[in-house]
């Protein structure tokens, strides 16, 4: 458990990202939180580097309600610290705090609150033992390392664990958390780290990720990007809805156009995306431009709407409902997809998609 939120087993795949203000600055950091919570956020990770990171914790922690994990590198205190604070988890390796002590401190603190601990193994920080042993970053070490942090708790009976292992390098990390998920049955968090841009590390991660997530391997998730951490959750709940293992917010179905198309897919598209984005509900809708494919796509979703001449066909629930105007069509399709989400919003009593 983080917080209220289930991880591994049959729970549903979370989707976090991580705060990029800085920690000390408390208004910005809490509006951040609240916008990836808005976003769709299940966890929210907040680096906690030095003291007066770790003193603005307990307010940050007031001030929102989403699952907080800190993000601990090198030293214990700050660990303990964001224990006291009342943090929900705890990303760290437990080789890199400090001796043996220090780490049972730490272990015994976050298992009197019930916390538990992401061991987070990277690529780019690997012991060093294991790039003079390997020569080289490699799944093989990525393993072996997260096996020697594992061993650490394990050892102070503490076993509330998570595990990620990360690279920018696709084939590499793929390979290493199948390994690991040969030998482990602790939760795994995935994620391609330092994948690049919004439009590059968007593909990267699809990619990594979905291999992973499509053999049943992962719990969590974090889409790593150089954009707004917004767009991590948005990205990862595609990535999940694509492979139906999360159904949240309006699945978009839309065809690439083409000569046959009777009105302009791509602006309608784009207009919609933006126009729905607020929309938690799960709904399928399908924008086709022309009626090759169009009527069996628009049959099998919620709300469709098919290219035709002088109007266009609108399809609910599978039937032919009515025709619609290029000019009305973004209206209508943004309205009708917004009656349905209240719906279904009032039908269970809340707004949480």
């Amino acid at each position: 458990m983080v917080g209220d939120v289930a991880v591994g087993g049959d729970a549903p795949i979370a989707v976090q990202s991580m705060t990029n203000t800085l920690t000390t600055d408390i208004d910005a950091t809490v509006a951040q939180i609240r916008r990836l919570e808005s976003a769709g956020a299940d966890i929210v990770r907040v680096s906690v580097p030095d003291v007066e990171s770790a003193a603005s914790m307990p307010e940050i922690l007031n001030q929102t309600d989403v699952p907080i994990i800190a993000d601990i590198h090198f030293s214990y205190k700050m660990a303990l610290a964001s224990l006291d604070a009342g943090v929900h988890g705890l990303r760290l390796n437990p080789g890199n705090i400090g001796g043996r002590d220090r780490v049972e401190r730490v272990v015994r603190a976050a298992k009197e609150r019930g916390v538990s601990i992401r061991i987070g193994v990277n690529a780019g920080s690997l012991e060093k033992e294991l790039n003079e042993k390997y020569g080289e970053p490699c799944a093989d070490a990525m393993v072996e390392s997260a096996l020697n942090h594992i061993r650490i708790l394990e050892d102070m009976d503490f076993h509330d664990i998570k595990v990620s292992l990360k690279a920018s390098n696709i084939p590499m990390t793929v390979v290493a958390y199948r390994k690991l998920a040969e030998v482990v049955d602790y939760p795994l968090h995935l994620g391609i780290t330092e994948s690049g841009s919004r439009f590059g590390g968007t593909v990267k991660s699809s990619i990594g990720l979905g291999l992973l997530l499509a053999d049943g391997i992962g719990d969590t998730i974090r889409v790593s990007l150089a954009a707004e951490p917004e767009e991590e959750i948005r990205v990862g709940f595609e990535i999940l809805k694509s492979l139906g293992l999360r159904h949240r917010g309006v699945n978009l179905i839309a065809c690439p156009s083409c000569a046959r198309q009777k009105f302009n897919v791509i602006e309608i598209v784009a207009k919609l995306e933006e126009r729905v984005a607020h929309i938690h509900e799960s709904l399928d809708v399908a924008v086709i431009g022309c009626v090759v494919n169009g009527p069996g796509e628009a049959r099998e979703v919620d709300l469709g709407v098919t290219g035709g001449y002088p109007t266009h066909t609108l399809y609910c629930d599978g039937e032919k409902a009515d025709r619609i105007s290029s000019a009305k069509m973004l209206d209508h399709l943004v309205e009708e997809i917004e009656r349905r989400a209240a719906v279904i919003r009032e039908s269970r009593g809340t707004s949480d998609g």
